[in-house]
């Protein structure tokens, strides 16, 4: 396919066209993606992840910077709320990396939540493979920003950076949610702040409390303060791309890479069997009229939704 061809050759309005139509769900973008996918799995994945308002694109926006002095090339999707009027992204993390624009280097796109939970758009994980068969050596996937239960990006990055920033609630009870646990790097951004140093001092408690082997990874935690003093804050940037590459060492000699990766596997071929399997099911019995029918039947007590799904079950899995 000429598509999958300049994909390869790191065209970027193919790459776009085509992460647009998997965001659309075009059918012939999953031919594509399976043409793609001798292609994938050579760039390192990393999440960032953390409250709205923490300054997570900021972040991503001085990462990219600090990649390329390597001269590595990097992906990035960004995840965006979708409008309300279009059901596309509202591209406020590009407004801020647009230093990036004219940069080979780089390629920058919003994906659109779409009523999809956990922080992610149901398309991030075929938008991956195509920055993957680019050939981008880093994929950053910066997430929407929902708050406690943004844990989906687990399931696609190798590597996760939590975003905190003092002053922003209860910063405990933030700790205790399950955000918390899937952090690799912690970042404390806006650390000028006051409060800063109580949340350090509460987050490495927290973390003196984890039960731990002792040849485990310990996150560590970088203070980023005012993006407005540029070499402070250049200095810290450093060091959190730092941290991200000695966990990306410690993944590898571990043996927890393969672990990451096996788990990003199962996730992928559990979306795969729903698009081929439920999503189709879903469609003709709205389609038919059936599923406001069924609904009825639910709302009314007439019948539970178990019964009813094993009853759909027997019809169409034959």
């Amino acid at each position: 396919m000429e598509t999958v061809k300049k994909v390869c050759q790191g065209d970027i309005r193919a790459a776009s066209r085509l992460i647009r139509d998997i965001e659309d769900k075009i059918s012939s973008a999953h031919a594509k993606i399976k043409k793609l996918f001798a292609h994938t799995g050579k760039s390192y994945i990393i999440g960032i992840t953390g409250a709205p308002g923490a300054g997570k694109s900021t972040l991503t926006d001085a990462l990219i910077a600090e990649v390329r002095k390597k001269n590595k090339t990097i992906g990035v999707l960004a995840v965006d709320p979708t409008s309300p009027f279009s059901g596309g992204a509202i591209l406020g993390d590009r407004i801020r990396m647009q230093r990036h624009a004219e940069d080979e280097g780089v390629f920058i796109r919003s994906l659109a939540t779409r009523g999809a939970l956990g922080g992610l758009s149901q398309a991030v994980g075929e938008a991956i493979h195509v920055l993957e068969a680019m050939g981008k050596d880093i994929i950053l996937i910066e997430t929407v920003g929902i708050g406690q239960q943004e844990i989906d990006i687990i399931n696609h990055a190798h590597s996760v950076i939590v975003v905190l920033v003092p002053g922003m609630g209860d910063e405990v009870q933030t700790m205790k949610a399950g955000i918390m646990e899937i952090a690799d790097v912690f970042v404390i951004n806006k650390a000028d702040r006051s409060g800063a140093k109580q949340l350090h001092t509460e987050l490495t408690s927290m973390l003196n409390c984890a039960p731990a082997a002792p040849d485990s990874w310990r996150p560590p935690i970088v203070m980023v303060g005012n993006v407005y003093k540029p070499p402070a804050f250049a200095e810290k940037i450093a060091e959190l791309e730092q941290k991200i590459e000695e966990h990306h060492a410690y993944l590898q000699t571990s043996g927890k890479l393969v672990e990451r990766i096996y788990r990003k596997a199962m996730v992928e071929i559990n979306d795969a069997l729903k698009a081929a399997i439920l999503e189709p099911v879903m469609n003709r019995l709205r389609e038919s009229g059936e599923m406001q029918a069924i609904t009825e039947r639910v709302k009314n007590r007439e019948a539970d939704p178990h019964s009813i799904a094993e009853e759909i079950a027997k019809r169409f899995l034959k």
